[in-house]
């Protein structure tokens, strides 16, 4: 086993005594990648790694064995298509001696078939989700997650100015999309997502990038992420074609005043509602409340969006090592919208910003 993962299943085994856990249960996804750094294929078929205070063991389907193999040295306990799970659920709930677990954590993210398969198995016992185990322990981003996360914002930097360089009046949303695509690949990153909001299509925070053609006086809302070495990237920056809307400059510094406020308030020992009243805080007495209508972040690691989440009823105290977005918006209908946002890591002293772009409104000539 990697000492990457054996250090971690030390830290989770740590963390599931505190909390008075006698098992852990994941399916294959992210909590299992952070954790061992790979996961079998996931299908129908039940796959769940079992960990107890005392060991560690997969139910694996047969038919993924031989690919898992390669990955990790931890005990199968194969099924095949012809005999179905439950003697090898059995034997695998033995073997990490969790055969009479009355504390489970499930892997918030597993199918549904898979959490009731095991729950049937324990009869009585009590669940739980993550968040006060893994779901811990992933919120905290070590220094060589930090290294791939700052190397992926660097290359959505790049990406975003790809996307600055294909603006123009008559280019289309798609368009813009298909040139930052094309950076990201170029740099060997995925592209992950790209939200090309022009004119009113920016009044919609998660807008389906479509066919619409960038006009003279529009507004654009870029927010893109691409993924490269299993860590992803996201910000989003603001463009207008020619001379913006009217309104637009007083509403851009507002938001931009709120991002600022929200990063003064980040320091290790304050609670996430707390940052995301001093971002609400700046546009409510701009006058724009009302249409700031989402949270200011969600955490970023693995997923693109994980914990903490910066919501206004989160009391997650936010500690260093923690990678949050701060992005406020405002979205006027029939309009425009903005949103301008950071990607930051938590430091003993403040927040760390990982892109080095400015949010200054970037202008092409109509």
């Amino acid at each position: 086993m990697p000492d990457a993962a054996k250090h971690r299943l030390e830290a989770l085994r740590a963390r599931m005594q505190a909390a008075g856990v006698d098992l852990l249960a994941l399916g294959p996804g992210t909590h299992m990648q952070w954790l061992l750094g790979f996961y079998p294929h996931p299908d129908e078929r039940p796959c769940l790694l079992l960990v107890s205070a005392s060991g560690e063991a997969f139910l694996m389907p047969s038919i993924n064995a031989e690919g898992s193999r390669e990955h990790t040295d931890i005990a199968f306990h194969p099924w095949a298509d012809a005999d179905g799970p439950d003697a090898a659920l059995t034997a695998a709930l033995a073997d990490v001696g969790a055969d009479a677990a009355k504390t489970v954590v499930l892997d918030e993210t597993m199918r549904a078939d898979f959490a009731l398969l095991l729950l049937d198995r324990l009869q009585g016992a009590a669940h739980q989700f993550t968040d006060a185990t893994l779901g811990a322990l992933r919120m905290r981003k070590d220094e060589a997650e930090f290294a791939l996360l700052k190397e992926n914002a660097l290359i959505n930097d790049r990406a975003m100015q790809a996307g600055f360089a294909a603006a123009r009046p008559g280019v289309s949303e798609r368009e813009i999309a298909a040139a930052i695509r094309a950076h990201f690949k170029s740099e060997d990153a995925e592209p992950a997502f790209t939200i090309i909001g022009s004119g009113p299509n920016g009044a919609f925070p998660h807008h389906h990038t479509g066919d619409r053609k960038l006009q003279p006086g529009d507004a654009v809302v870029i927010d893109i992420g691409g993924r490269k070495d299993g860590y992803p990237s996201d910000m989003t920056r603001m463009l207008a074609v020619g001379h913006p809307p009217d309104g637009y400059a007083e509403a851009h510094a507002l938001v931009d005043r709120a991002v600022e406020a929200a990063l003064a308030a980040c320091r290790p020992g304050v609670r996430a509602m707390d940052v995301d009243a001093a971002a609400r805080r700046v546009i409510t007495e701009g006058g724009l409340g009302d249409a700031f209508i989402h949270r200011t972040g969600h955490g970023l690691g693995i997923d693109v969006h994980e914990p903490p989440y910066i919501t206004s009823v989160s009391e997650t105290v936010l500690d260093e090592g923690m990678v949050f977005s701060i992005e406020p918006g405002v979205y006027l209908p029939g309009r425009f919208g903005i949103r301008l946002e950071e990607i930051v890591i938590l430091r003993k002293d403040g927040p760390e910003v990982f892109s080095e772009l400015p949010r200054t409104l970037h202008v092409v000539e109509s």
